[in-house]
């Protein structure tokens, strides 16, 4: 066991910095550790480093817990595919591998052939590949490579025949769309500039200094834009999308056969809005008018909107997806936040269920409008991913892929409660645990959140869960506000002002496990990553009492300066912004960074984090895991994780992902008194 004592943290330097805002003056006495790149904060990390591998790394067990997530996850991995041309293009990672490596398959039942490996490309297997783009034919891909897990990508183009690169090459940016025209004479890209947004025009062979801008002007760094072409070509599809909560969305079409003007299509109107082109039609998704959403259809040829039909109206269950494909239009649905997926003809018609195994999670929706062939992949909390190919002319599916996980399902059950929040609401939660388990206050539980951008936490496989359920503890999932389980309603009483809500789900979930004899909060751990990190930061801040660890990942902590940060801008819509004075007031009172108290008990923390994050900054957690391993008052550690090569976006090879998933595995069981015996 550690034998370093948790007053032995790297000190680090407090400064008197202070500003007012909006009347208030407020402390950030490490703002420094705000400069990633100063000599003082890599010294600091490197400290905080080997800081945490003198807890972690003499933990009893950690061989043991890392030997089984091994095994659960290097296994034979396969995503849905693209076809593009007869040729089916997806990602697949063997048993043996670190990334996921890209593969073309000429005809259903066709040899494999690897078409783009991602492994040599750097010695330590920080560098990963993503197809970006498939021309009609299948001919030419378009591929995206991502070094050490930021959000910027390269584009490269390869000829699919031979396997040789295409001259072409546009540099590392933020890249939102990447689209090849039919005859592969020029592609359309979405990048972030620094002004905002901007849809440009690439041809072959040309400087991409010299691309033509063609849309964006106007459109700030908050703004979020994607583009698309119909499958003939003929159409381009332009989506703009007001920050991360998508409370706003523009559109935009044009008939590039006759040369027209960008039409707008939806602007002005202040809801959600995702369009599929299909056809002679465009189908619109939407909450306008519909808070659990419903289907719109516009016919290309007359785009206006008092000539708009309602194809699939609003339900009691909000929808998740809506993809259309085969001629069909395929609507996710969420029923007590599990995926019902139903067809339906082009018209509106309902055709039929599609059935799965248990309740679980549709994922990956993907076809052609022309082609009666669909992809999509299902997964539950004990089912791993499967993906399934659909006829779409028959009405029939069968398994195209799936994990072959050594882990056996029958041992455990699914429950799903429903408790009382702070306000009264009844908010649903998940529980996965072995059958028979002995409601005595004992169980070790870890409870896990998001709530937040209109995202749903919907059940899904993980070896973590799988460890943890064979170690005999109880995972928990509630389905916070802010969410999306059950539409814009849902959502709306979690974000901005009413932001406090998730906070008091996630407690109140908390409670509800303990007065329920579920566990204690000796025996209960909470994690999060990003806006769940937020959630984790909040909940130990807010009721330090009420758990013994926390895993906080990736997180947004200091809520007065995140939107000064990377790409935050986006999110605005969905926090709001301390510049605006009464929003200042609502973000101030739940920011956990500036609602740590000196000399509270505070639970053991580890916060994760790595440089190369492009989207949340790392410094929110290296300024949170300072202060907080200066004011906590109780003799729990408080330890920094943090990866100097990868970040949010992935880009961590396998090995590293476990050795990562083995450390905050090890620390929570610890803080639980649940770790294994032995090595």
């Amino acid at each position: 066991m550690p034998q370093v004592s948790p007053s032995a943290r790297p000190l680090a330097r407090q400064d008197d910095v202070k500003e007012v805002l909006h009347d208030v003056t407020l402390a950030d006495p490490y703002r420094w550790l705000e400069d990633q790149t100063s000599p003082e904060t890599r010294a600091w990390i490197d400290a905080e480093n080997r800081f945490t591998r003198a807890f972690l790394d003499p933990l009893a067990g950690r061989d043991a817990i890392r030997r089984r997530l091994t095994e659960l996850e290097k296994v034979d991995t396969l995503s849905a595919p693209q076809e593009r041309g007869g040729r089916y293009f997806f990602y697949r990672r063997r048993a043996d591998q670190d990334l996921f490596v890209i593969y073309v398959r000429d005809g259903l039942e066709g040899k494999d052939r690897v078409l783009l490996d991602p492994h040599p490309m750097s010695t330590d297997h920080s560098t990963t590949v993503s197809i970006e783009s498939v021309s009609t034919d299948g001919k030419l891909i378009a591929y995206g490579i991502r070094r050490g897990g930021k959000d910027e990508v390269s584009i490269h183009l390869m000829n699919v025949d031979d396997g040789k690169e295409l001259a072409d090459t546009l540099p590392e940016g933020r890249y939102e769309s990447v689209s090849l025209t039919p005859d592969k004479t020029a592609l359309y890209y979405c990048r972030q500039t620094p002004e905002g947004p901007r849809l440009f025009l690439h041809s072959m062979g040309s400087d991409p200094a010299s691309d033509r801008e063609l849309f964006g002007k106007g459109y700030g760094p908050e703004i979020i834009m994607v583009a698309s072409l119909s499958e003939d070509g003929r159409y381009l599809l332009v989506q703009v999308l007001y920050g991360a909560a998508a409370d706003k969305t523009e559109i935009y079409v044009e008939d590039l056969a006759r040369q027209g003007p960008l039409v707008p299509v939806v602007r002005g109107i202040n809801a959600r809005f995702s369009a599929n082109l299909g056809g002679s039609r465009l189908f619109l998704q939407t909450n306008w008018q519909a808070p659990n959403g419903r289907v719109m259809s516009a016919d290309l040829n007359d785009l206006a909107q008092e000539r708009w039909r309602e194809v699939i109206p609003e339900t009691n269950s909000a929808i998740e997806d809506v993809e259309v494909a085969g001629g069909k239009i395929f609507v996710d649905y969420l029923h007590q936040a599990s995926s019902r997926l139903k067809v339906f003809g082009a018209e509106g018609q309902f055709l039929h269920d599609v059935e799965f195994p248990s309740a679980g999670s549709v994922a990956g929706i993907s076809g052609r409008w022309s082609s009666d062939e669909v992809f999509y992949g299902f997964t539950s909390f004990h089912i791993p991913f499967t993906v399934y190919r659909y006829d779409a002319a028959k009405g029939s599916q069968s398994v195209w892929a799936s994990q072959q996980v050594p882990f056996d399902s029958s041992r455990f059950e699914v429950e799903q409660v429903w408790y009382a929040s702070k306000d009264g609401t009844k908010v649903p939660m998940f529980l996965v645990h072995p059958k028979g388990l002995k409601k005595d206050g004992s169980n070790p539980v870890l409870m896990t959140g998001y709530g937040g951008f209109d995202l749903s936490s919907t059940p899904s496989f993980s070896s973590t869960i799988a460890y943890w359920m064979e170690r005999g503890g109880v995972f928990a999932l509630p389905n916070l506000r802010g969410g999306g389980e059950f539409g814009e309603v849902w959502h709306r009483a979690g974000m901005l002002g009413k932001k406090q809500n998730v906070f008091d789900d996630f407690i109140a979930a908390a409670e509800w496990l303990i007065r329920n004899n579920y566990t204690r909060p000796s025996r209960l751990a909470i994690t999060g990553t990003s806006n769940g990190g937020l959630l984790v930061g909040a909940a130990l801040t807010q009721r330090p009492d009420l758990f013994q660890a926390a895993v906080c990942r990736y997180p947004l902590l200091d809520m007065i300066r995140y939107h000064k940060f990377l790409v935050a801008p986006f999110w605005i819509p969905e926090y709001g912004s301390s510049d605006d004075a009464e929003q200042f007031k609502y973000l101030f009172a739940y920011s956990p960074y500036h609602n740590v108290k000196p000399r509270t008990k505070y639970p053991a923390t580890l916060f994760v984090t790595g440089d190369s994050d492009t989207r949340v900054a790392p410094l929110h957690a290296r300024k949170m895991a300072a202060l907080l391993q200066a004011a906590t008052g109780s003799d729990r550690p408080v330890l920094l994780l943090y990866d100097t090569t990868s970040g949010h976006s992935g880009g961590r090879p396998l090995t590293k992902t476990i050795d990562e998933q083995t450390d905050e595995l090890s620390f929570v069981l610890w803080q639980l008194g649940a770790l294994p015996e032995g090595k």
